[in-house]
């Protein structure tokens, strides 16, 4: 029966650190029957030994018969063994004893508690849940068309429902070698990379598994201006604002940003963005930036490297 719990949801816990109490008495009274049993198995082991001594010492005098010393021989194998087994139940019994005390197995955190004080505990049952944060992973599921793409220990991005504005990063650490036998799909495990961790176990996640890299421009959708099946952006030259077609690849899902195939060179600056009133060769004038005002600055012009 469990006496107390001591922790609750969300309590960090060190190792060694005790969860739950259980009712000690019917297992100390085991333990002390155990330990009984212990005596009296020692008290008869010497009793044995000291009557097969006496047998031998009597069987140098012709007083005694060779059939009285096999049968004390065999009563002290007998206490010997009893002897054995006693030390065995009493052994058991402190380990059932000190299970009494549920302790944390590792540092973590209590992430579900299952019982209450005078809830029966029995052997299998949960009492309480730890979870170690530093050991959390990511479990995704991929395509069967997909997966001769994947293969462990390449990069992995995703976001995490409840954490939407951030973005984790990860590798691949498992491929399962068998697909569900529902959904055909594979099931893929992905270890966390960096300090940044989710502090919630068990949320929904969305991510991508780069294949490949390859490098390229890019620009965010907010710098470039569509005209039908085209695209085009503003180009700062000097002091001079011109109108530059681009040739568009495809768009990074994880950052949002289209791949610019051609029309731009390294090192030129973009509006990031543009008005609908600008001009080609209109002339303009960069300032510097103040510090109160910086983001605002950068929100206006970039590079398109």
């Amino acid at each position: 029966m469990v006496l107390q719990v001591l922790k609750e949801n969300g309590d960090p816990v060190r190792r060694g650190d005790v969860l739950v109490r259980l009712d000690q008495t019917s297992i100390r009274d085991n333990l002390q029957s155990a330990e009984a049993n212990v005596r009296n198995a020692t008290q008869s082991l010497d009793q044995a030994e000291r009557n097969l001594q006496r047998l031998k010492t009597l069987r140098a005098s012709g007083m005694t018969s060779l059939q009285a010393i096999d049968d004390a021989d065999v009563r002290l194998n007998a206490a010997q063994s009893e002897l054995s087994a006693s030390k065995a139940r009493a052994v058991l019994a402190r380990q059932q004893l000190d299970r009494t005390m549920v302790r944390a197995p590792f540092d973590g955190v209590v992430s579900e508690r299952k019982v209450s004080a005078g809830d029966t505990a029995s052997i299998g049952k949960e009492l309480l849940k730890v979870v170690d944060p530093n050991s959390m992973r990511f479990a995704g599921r991929v395509s069967a068309d997909k997966i001769g793409m994947v293969s462990i220990g390449q990069s992995v991005s995703f976001r995490i429902n409840g954490y939407a504005s951030q973005e984790f990063r990860g590798v691949v650490t498992r491929v399962e070698p068998s697909a569900n036998d529902v959904t055909r799909q594979v099931e893929v495990l992905i270890g966390f990379v960096g300090a940044k961790q989710p502090a919630v176990s068990g949320l929904y996640a969305e991510g991508s598994i780069e294949t490949n890299s390859a490098k390229a421009f890019t620009l965010p959708e907010s710098a470039l201006v569509r005209s039908g099946d085209k695209a085009l952006v503003w180009r700062v030259k000097g002091s001079t604002l011109s109108r530059v077609d681009v040739a568009l690849g495809a768009r990074d899902p994880r950052t949002g940003n289209f791949e610019v195939r051609s029309g731009l060179t390294d090192g030129d600056i973009i509006l990031r963005s543009p008005s609908s009133s600008f001009k080609d060769g209109q002339s303009l004038e960069l300032v510097s930036a103040k510090p109160p005002d910086s983001a605002a600055s950068a929100a206006s012009a970039t590079t398109g490297t």
